[in-house]
């Protein structure tokens, strides 16, 4: 299936605050996640290498203890096994990770 829309995948809860809503192939998924005004995405790593994307708004980025804040266009990448966290503002941002390979605990 080519063509997939993003708004009619099943929303995610994985923080106080923030949701995701995911599509994946055999060895990559891309998600949106919705951070709501001052949610925290709590420290954490995994094997999967994660880049990403600001699409609204912007947060706060930790990552490997270096932190800064990111704007709607700003970029990242987080090797694999590297600790990082977000923090949202006082308003709500949309982000855009992806992921290789899929993350098996987002696939429902």
């Amino acid at each position: 299936m080519p063509f997939l829309d993003i708004n009619e995948q099943p929303e995610q809860h994985v923080f106080d605050g923030v949701s995701i809503r995911t599509i994946h192939g055999e060895k990559l998924m891309i998600s949106y996640v919705y951070l709501q005004p001052n949610s925290i995405v709590k420290e954490h790593s995994h094997y999967h290498e994660q880049m990403g994307m600001v699409l609204e708004g912007s947060f706060e980025l930790t990552i490997d203890g270096e932190s800064r804040t990111l704007n709607k266009g700003d970029t990242y990448l987080i090797p694999s096994h590297v600790k990082h966290s977000a923090k949202a503002n006082d308003k709500s941002a949309i982000a855009l990770d992806i992921f290789s390979p899929p993350r098996e605990d987002y696939i429902s």
